[in-house]
C-alpha cells in the first residue's frame, strides 16, 4: 500500500475513524460570505481548485476539505480521489462504472485494507472470519476478502447461487468443480481462497473490474466495518505490540522474555502471567523506554508497522550487547549498570530519530558500542561502584553518555573531589564535638556517599537550607559556598550545645573550631 509516503498513513486512519458512513459532509453551514469585500480563495473557479488540489496527498485533501461547505465540495470531486486510489491500490477506477464515488470507495477499501493487513493481530476481525469454520463468514466479510489473492482462511464451502450473487461468476464457468450435496442449500462448491480469486480476475478480466463490482454489491450500511476500523485506529500499537511480545515461536519466545526482562527493575508478581489473560500489557511495556514510545503511538510518526520494526531492531540490539557485557570479566553489578546506562544513552541519542523514522539493528548497535565506552569512561572516574551511583544523577552524566565531551567529565570529577572535601572536612579529627552534637537530620548529607535529590532543595527547614548551600557547592566549586556550608553547620552545632547547656547546666563542653 503505497499510502506510506511521508507517514500520511496514521493521519488517515484518525481522519476515517471519526467519520461515519453519512459524516462526509461539513455540519458547519454558517459559511461566512457576508461582508466580504476583498477577494481570496473561495473566489476562484473550480477548475482552478482542482488544478491546485491535484498536487496534495489524501490526507491533505481531506484536511482541506474539512474547513468550509465549498471546499468540501471541491475536494470531494472525482477526478481528485480517482488518483488517489489508483496510486493507493494499485487499481485503477472507473467512476462511470461504479455505484458509488471514488472518494467514498477509497475510504471504503482504505479501512478495509488497513484491518485486512493487520488481521494477525485484531482478534475482533478474527472471530468475525473464523468463528463459522468450516462454514464461511458472513456474506459482507466474503465481498471483501476476494479482493485478496492470499487470505489465511481455510477452504471455503459456499453454495454456487452464492457465489454467483456474491462475485458475478456464472454457472457455466463452475460446472467442472467438485460439488457437494446439501439438502437446505442445494449445490456445495469447495474453493480455495486464491482459487476463488483466480476465478474471479478470469470472468471479469481485470482486477479493476473486480474491485468495481465487490463496491457495487455492498450495501450501504458500512457501521461494521467502520466501527473495527475505529477500534482498531484506537488499539493498533496495543494489539501489534502484544501480538509480537507473546506470538514468537517457543524458543524465540523464552529468549526474547529473558532479553527483555534481563536486569530491568520489575515486579516478579506482574511477569509472573507473562503471555496469560490477566498480564498487565501496559506495565511490561512500561518497563523500557522504546516500548513506552511506541504504546503511546510515538515511534516513526506514529507508524505502527515500521514502529515494530524499530522495537525488535532494539531488542536484537540488547541480545547482542547482553553476550557482549557477560564475555567480559565484570561482576554482576558492574555488568547490570553498565547495560542500564547503555540503553539509557542509547535512548537518549536515539529518541528523535525514533521518532522519525526506522532505526535498524545495525545502527543501534553502533550507538550502543560508543555509549559502553562513555559508560565505562564514567566508572573508571567514579573509581568504585558508590561513587558511580551517586553520579548518575548528575546532569553532566547524561550529557556525557550523549555527547562525550570531556568538559562534561571534568565536572563530574570535580563534582566527586568537592564532595570529598566537604567529608574531609566535616570528619576532621577537631570537628568531632560538631559530629556529636549535629542533628541527625543533618548529619548524613555531610557524608560522602550521601546523594542531594532535588526534591529535597525546597522548604526553610534547616535539612533544606544545607542541602541547597551544598548543592550550589558541589555544582560550582566556589569557596564562598563551601565556608557557607561550614559556618551552617557550626551554627546548628552551637545551636545544640546551647540546648544542651540549658538543660545540664553543670555540663560542660570545650569546642576546638576548625
Amino acid at each position: 500500500m503505497a499510502l506510506r509516503e511521508d507517514s500520511s498513513e496514521d493521519e488517515l486512519q484518525g481522519q476515517f475513524s471519526l467519520l461515519s458512513a453519512t459524516s462526509f459532509e461539513v455540519t458547519d453551514e454558517s459559511e461566512d460570505t457576508h461582508g466580504r469585500s476583498e477577494t481570496g480563495i473561495l473566489d476562484l473557479s473550480d477548475e482552478v481548485f482542482i488544478l491546485i488540489l491535484r498536487r496534495l496527498d489524501p490526507t491533505s485533501l481531506l484536511r482541506v476539505g474539512s474547513t468550509c461547505r465549498t471546499l468540501f465540495r471541491v475536494c470531494s470531486c472525482n477526478s481528485l480521489w480517482t488518483k488517489h486510489f489508483q496510486t493507493s491500490f494499485g487499481v485503477p477506477f472507473a467512476t462511470a462504472a461504479c455505484s458509488i464515488s471514488a472518494k467514498s470507495a477509497f475510504r471504503l477499501v482504505f479501512m478495509w485494507r488497513t484491518l485486512f493487513r493487520n488481521l494477525h493481530c485484531n482478534r475482533s476481525l478474527q472471530e468475525k472470519l473464523f468463528a463459522e469454520i468450516p462454514f464461511p463468514p458472513h456474506k459482507y466479510w466474503v465481498q471483501w476478502l476476494v479482493l485478496e489473492e492470499t487470505v489465511p482462511l481455510p477452504s471455503v464451502r459456499l453454495p454456487c447461487t452464492d457465489i454467483e450473487s456474491l462475485w458475478g461468476i456464472e454457472k457455466e464457468v463452475l460446472e467442472g468443480k467438485v460439488q457437494e450435496k446439501d439438502e437446505d442449500e442445494g449445490r456445495m462448491l469447495k474453493f480455495e481462497w486464491k482459487e476463488l480469486y483466480a476465478l474471479a480476475l478470469e470472468h471479469h478480466g481485470s482486477i479493476a473490474k473486480v474491485f468495481q463490482h465487490v463496491l457495487n454489491q455492498q450495501s450501504n450500511d458500512h457501521c461494521e466495518l467502520e466501527a473495527m476500523f475505529s477500534q482498531y485506529s484506537q488499539c493498533r500499537f496495543q494489539w501489534l505490540f502484544t501480538y509480537w511480545l507473546f506470538r514468537q515461536p517457543a524458543p524465540f519466545d523464552r529468549q526474547l522474555r529473558a532479553i527483555y526482562l534481563q536486569w530491568q527493575k520489575h515486579s516478579k508478581r506482574k511477569v509472573v502471567s507473562w503471555g496469560g489473560t490477566l498480564c498487565d500489557i501496559r506495565y511490561l511495556a512500561s518497563l523500557h523506554h522504546i516500548t513506552s514510545d511506541y504504546w503511546r503511538g510515538k515511534l516513526a510518526q506514529g507508524d505502527e508497522t515500521v514502529g515494530i520494526q524499530t522495537v525488535e531492531n532494539y531488542f536484537s540490539m540488547c541480545k547482542s550487547l547482553v553476550a557482549w557485557i557477560l564475555g567480559r570479566d565484570w561482576g554482576r553489578l558492574k555488568s547490570k549498570k553498565v547495560y542500564e546506562d547503555t540503553l539509557e544513552g542509547v535512548y537518549l541519542l536515539l529518541r528523535r530519530e525514533m521518532q522519525e523514522t526506522l532505526v535498524e539493528h545495525e545502527r543501534f548497535w553502533q550507538v550502543a558500542k560508543v555509549q559502553m565506552t562513555r559508560v565505562c569512561t564514567l566508572e573508571e572516574t567514579a573509581v568504585n561502584y558508590v561513587n558511580w551511583k551517586m553520579i548518575e544523577t548528575l546532569p553532566y552524566y547524561k550529557l556525557y553518555l550523549v555527547s562525550g565531551n570531556m568538559v562534561y567529565l571534568d565536572h563530574v570529577q570535580g563534582f566527586l573531589h568537592r564532595k570529598r572535601l566537604v567529608h574531609d572536612w566535616f570528619f576532621m579529627k577537631e570537628n568531632t564535638w560538631v559530629r556529636q552534637l549535629l542533628p541527625g537530620d543533618l548529619y548524613p548529607l555531610l557524608e560522602f556517599d550521601t546523594k542531594i535529590s532535588q526534591d529535597s532543595l525546597h522548604g526553610d527547614s534547616m535539612p533544606a537550607q544545607l542541602s541547597r548551600v551544598m548543592w550550589l557547592y558541589l555544582h560550582s566549586g566556589q569557596t564562598l559556598y563551601l565556608e557557607a556550608v561550614k559556618g551552617l553547620v557550626l551554627q546548628c552545632a552551637q545551636a545544640s550545645l546551647g540546648h544542651f547547656c540549658s538543660l545540664s547546666p553543670g555540663a560542660s563542653i570545650q569546642p576546638h573550631v576548625s
